[in-house]
């Protein structure tokens, strides 16, 4: 019986709007078909994405294999069906709302051959502003990738290349008892066990997309879940390794992001039972499993936050994130040679940041963004600590990987305000075809050392998108601020010609048929006069205005 060289795994839930592009990525490998099979479990659609997989395997027999089940609740027993019935010599799982570039296979399968390789990871790129971590590609190809000793804990998606036989010999499933999360427990026990791990940063191999017709599932909604998997999670990572340095190297991705994301902003949405079960959860979490070393490794945020945690109840937590939140960073509260963040209320015993004053001092509020000519987006933002100009040193905002050219702005006599400017077409430069989110932090190496946190923007109105051309193609930029987090983000999304005649329509039903789209607007205002983004701001004189959208030449 003929063997693929690879099995591509397909759990999918009513995601007919992508499942096409994604099944049609899949047919158009270049790896070739007698090489390629494609196992599709549909768990329990509602859509018309059964109907749309029965099509697909009845043009395409021998390569297209789909199986029907009732809707399990979550991706990891659909996994698990595809993969027993999986036969290649690799596996690849792929999210039907995604896809990958058309010699993504083809090489992934080469690389693991050549190399003696049980997991391979392609370049993963966002679509439509999804975000991903990209830290792992930064240095380019690698042959022999450390799960200790990289940014590999931060691309723990099971979306790789995974050699079966060390599927079989591990008996790796997903876990069907975490509703969210189950990918990561398979993928970390494959990585830790692997002869070799690879990363191949040389293509755009998958693309992850963000839905933008998916309901949203709030926080809220799905709190219960993630406190299940969160602490099955933590439960397994300790089982799989031992403490210590090693285990500390992979917890730092969970404890400063999935731990600290459960007392994110939202936090505050949510009922007053579920910020107990929340902070009960959190706190036994924290206590039990995040060292000395580890804690002093995590963003100061997530540093912050936690500690509010351990130290006081929800009242105390609800301070510091109302704290961030509405007003801003705190003032910095000097006593006795040690430093504090000045929350309203809160214990010093978690306050005290005097061994992490550099990243103390990073933390900058968003104070405007605002066009300072028709192609330059400028982030202006302030330090509440009065002696910031003296002890900060020279202090830089980077949008993503993107630094932009930051100066103290002249208007403030104190020295606390610096303005950013950043070029639009570095950003569109700087970002995958099919668009992305650059989150926005400052960075500084003063008198306390090197030091780095994010840009909140807690008072931040929103703006319109402006569309920008690059080559043939139109782009909305905008400042946004992430609702998890507060943090400030410069998106570049492409924009299609059906969304564009959709903001058409709407503008039309809105102010009736008669629409005026002015000509394309002579040079903008000079560099050092910036026109605020804001809901009711058109820039003087005005570029073409399409609804809601303002399109720069």
């Amino acid at each position: 019986m003929h063997t693929p060289d690879v099995s591509v795994v397909i759990p999918v839930y009513n995601t007919l709007p992508y499942l096409r592009a994604c099944l049609d990525s899949l047919l158009r490998q270049t790896i070739g078909r007698d090489r390629l099979e494609i196992v599709a479990v549909d768990d329990g659609s509602t859509d018309g994405s059964g109907r749309l997989l029965d099509r697909f395997a009845a043009r395409h027999p021998g390569t297209v294999t789909v199986v029907h089940q009732a809707n399990s609740g979550g991706p990891a027993a659909p996994c698990n069906r595809g993969l027993e019935l999986a036969t290649g010599r690799y596996v690849f799982f792929l999210g039907s709302d995604d896809h990958l570039g058309p010699e993504a296979l083809e090489r992934l399968v080469a690389a693991a051959d050549r190399y003696g390789s049980d997991v391979v990871l392609g370049k993963v790129v966002g679509v439509n502003g999804r975000h991903v971590f990209s830290d792992v590609f930064a240095a380019g190809n690698a042959v022999d990738v450390s799960l200790f000793d990289s940014a590999l804990p931060w691309s723990l998606a099971n979306t790789k290349l995974f050699r079966r036989d060390l599927v079989d010999r591990l008996g790796l499933r997903f876990p069907e008892d975490m509703p969210v999360l189950s990918d990561q427990p398979f993928t970390l026990a494959a990585c830790y066990h692997a002869r070799r791990i690879s990363v191949l940063a040389d293509y755009d191999y998958y693309h992850a997309v963000r839905r933008l017709d998916a309901r949203n599932i709030t926080y809220h909604s799905r709190i219960e879940q993630r406190l299940v998997s969160v602490e099955r999670l933590f439960a397994f990572v300790a089982g799989l390794i031992p403490a210590g340095p090693r285990r500390d190297a992979v917890l730092r991705r969970h404890v400063g992001l999935e731990l600290a994301n459960l007392v994110g902003d939202d936090f505050r949405r949510l009922d007053r039972a579920a910020q107990e079960r929340v902070h009960a959860t959190v706190r036994r979490l924290v206590e039990r499993y995040v060292t000395d070393g580890l804690r002093k490794r995590l963003d100061i945020e997530a540093r912050l936050r936690l500690g509010a945690v351990t130290a006081g109840g929800v009242d105390d937590l609800l301070a510091v994130i109302d704290q961030d939140a509405e007003r801003g960073v705190p003032a910095t509260v000097v006593a006795h040679g040690r430093w504090h963040a000045g929350y309203p209320g809160a214990p010093a015993s978690w306050t005290d940041v005097t061994e992490v004053r550099a990243d103390w001092l990073a933390r900058l509020d968003t104070v405007t963004v605002s066009w300072a000519d028709a192609h330059t987006l400028a982030v202006t933002t302030r330090s509440p600590y009065p002696r910031f100009a003296a002890e900060a040193g020279p202090v830089r905002l980077l949008a993503g990987p993107l630094a932009g050219t930051t100066l103290l702005d002249a208007t403030d006599p104190t020295g606390r305000t610096v303005r950013t400017d950043f070029p639009v077409e570095r950003l569109l430069a700087g970002s995958a075809a099919s668009g992305q989110r650059h989150p926005v932090r400052a960075e500084l190496d003063g008198d306390h050392g090197r030091g780095s946190a994010p840009v909140r923007a807690p008072r931040l109105a929103a703006g319109r998108p402006r569309l920008v051309r690059r080559g043939a193609r139109l782009y909305g930029v905008a400042a946004t601020v992430d609702p998890r987090n507060g943090q400030l983000v410069l998106s570049v999304v492409p924009v299609t010609v059906g969304q564009l005649v959709s903001r058409l329509r709407r503008h039309w039903r809105r102010s009736g048929p008669a629409v005026t789209v002015p000509a394309p607007a002579p040079p903008a205002r000079p560099a050092g006069s910036p026109a605020p983004l804001g809901p009711t701001h058109h820039a003087e004189p005005a570029p073409t205005q399409i609804g809601e959208l303002t399109v720069l030449p």
